[in-house]
């Protein structure tokens, strides 16, 4: 019975966990491939609609996670089911063959994608979308230094990692990519330096100034930013940041690439995170939201940086291919049916008003942030000191489990709690896990 006991429309936890079904296939799991995935509920997944996640014994959650920002319209969506479906029975590989099904993928990516951005290549994952990226910029400019940020993720594949700002990604594999500086990137709630907002700006400008100056070997090329960063901690930067940033780049005549892998398709309340600033980027990196599951991404451009690339100088052995570009258009039309990205921001300001009153209950957590339906819940030892609580992380992912709600943790420091649920969860489901989370949170602080 989950914390919200009778009262519980959505949830419903039976047993212990793992339940005895999701401890025998765990157990079997690990026998046969290797143990690398990160720390997750002892849950063994089955079915999954809307929000709700169903597991091999039964159990009902509310999902908070979205497979990580992926879900965006929610588990099994059946617009989505129908084309993957139909597109199955015709064709599911052509290579660099062209189909009806990418035509229409790529016409319906591109009219919604801001104006500047007239042209899109598809690929199968969001680091090959980086990795496609990074190589266009060197192109276009003939030079190889590329700016990243610290703090920053765009994947685990050798140039991802090493423009990343993250230790993870390159502990233990030597080298990474040449020619990659990396910067400050704002952190409010842990900012260095006084003057509120536009000191934080100021200082991280001056700072990017600095490692240029530093670091730099006249070779610049462009740089890859987040408007949020992700992994780190659902960090987000002060308002006027990136335009500050976009402009730096533009008067150092090098490309602007934007990250949104994580932050697109509705995610912050708007169908990109650019639109909040209107920035102008040159070259956008798009996964996760896009194929709601289906392995699928892609890169988008302005026609006159990608053309520098010829027939053959870029290609993906399942990228386009007929499942994928079937659900690109069926997602894009669930979007636009459903209005999610109307719905993130309302349903998002709804959520994160019950989790500043929650965090006013709280000695552990110290800082709620986000925008539309991503958010991060910073958990700290002591809200004056901030000193990070890693150790919490782990005890509230199993005790909110337990409980009926599935969550996982980024940060730098490992101690925050990522809030994204599909953008169609409904004002009770948000309610029901909310009130999950406050009993989970707060019965650890007994």
């Amino acid at each position: 019975m989950t914390v919200a006991d009778k009262t519980a429309k959505f949830t419903s936890v039976k047993t212990s966990l793992p339940g005895p079904r999701s401890r025998q296939l765990i157990e079997r799991w690990h026998k046969a491939e290797a143990d690398t995935t990160g720390f997750q509920a002892p849950v063994v997944w089955d079915s999954g609609k809307g929000v709700i996640v169903t597991d091999v014994d039964g159990n009902r959650y509310i999902d908070w996670t979205s497979g990580v920002l992926v879900t965006n319209i929610g588990h099994s969506h059946p617009k989505l089911i129908a084309a993957v479906q139909h597109a199955v029975t015709k064709l599911i590989n052509n290579y660099e063959c062209p189909t009806e099904a990418r035509v229409l993928a790529a016409e319906s990516l591109v009219a919604h994608l801001p104006d500047h951005l007239d042209k899109c290549f598809f690929l199968t994952t969001g680091s090959e979308a980086v990795e496609s990226c990074l190589r266009i910029m060197k192109r276009k400019t003939s030079r190889f230094e590329t700016i990243g940020f610290y703090g920053g993720f765009h994947g685990r594949t050798s140039g991802a990692a090493g423009i990343g700002g993250l230790t993870g990604p390159k502990r233990g594999y030597g080298p990474t990519t040449p020619g990659a500086i990396r910067a400050p990137y704002p952190y409010p709630y842990r900012s260095p330096v006084g003057g509120g907002e536009q000191g934080l700006i100021d200082y991280c400008m001056s700072m990017l100034e600095e490692s240029v100056r530093a670091n730099s070997a006249g070779s610049l090329a462009g740089l890859m930013v987040e408007p949020y960063l992700g992994a780190a901690g659902f960090i987000f930067p002060p308002d006027g940041y990136l335009t500050t940033l976009q402009q730096w780049a533009r008067d150092k005549g090098i490309l602007f690439t934007l990250d949104e892998v994580q932050s697109s398709y509705g995610r912050t309340g708007k169908l990109w995170a650019m639109q909040w600033e209107n920035l102008t980027p040159d070259l956008v990196c798009i996964g996760k939201g896009i194929g709601n599951g289906i392995p699928t991404a892609a890169v988008a451009a302005r026609g006159d940086v990608i053309d520098c690339l010829g027939k053959g100088d870029m290609s993906s052995t399942v990228g386009g291919n007929p499942v994928s570009s079937a659900a690109v258009c069926a997602i894009l039309e669930v979007m636009d049916e459903e209005n999610l990205a109307d719905r993130a921001l309302v349903m998002g300001k709804l959520i994160k008003a019950r989790l500043l009153q929650i965090q006013e209950k709280s000695r552990y957590l110290g800082d709620v942030r986000g925008r539309g339906l991503v958010m991060g819940l910073e958990l700290v030892k002591d809200k004056k000191t901030k000193e990070p609580a890693a150790n919490l992380t782990k005890q509230l992912i199993v005790r909110c489990a337990e409980n009926g709600l599935l969550i996982g943790s980024v940060g730098i420091f490992g101690n925050v709690i990522r809030v994204a649920p599909p953008l169609c969860i409904s004002e009770a489901e948000a309610h029901e896990s909310l009130d999950i989370m406050e009993q989970s949170l707060l019965s650890l602080e007994k």
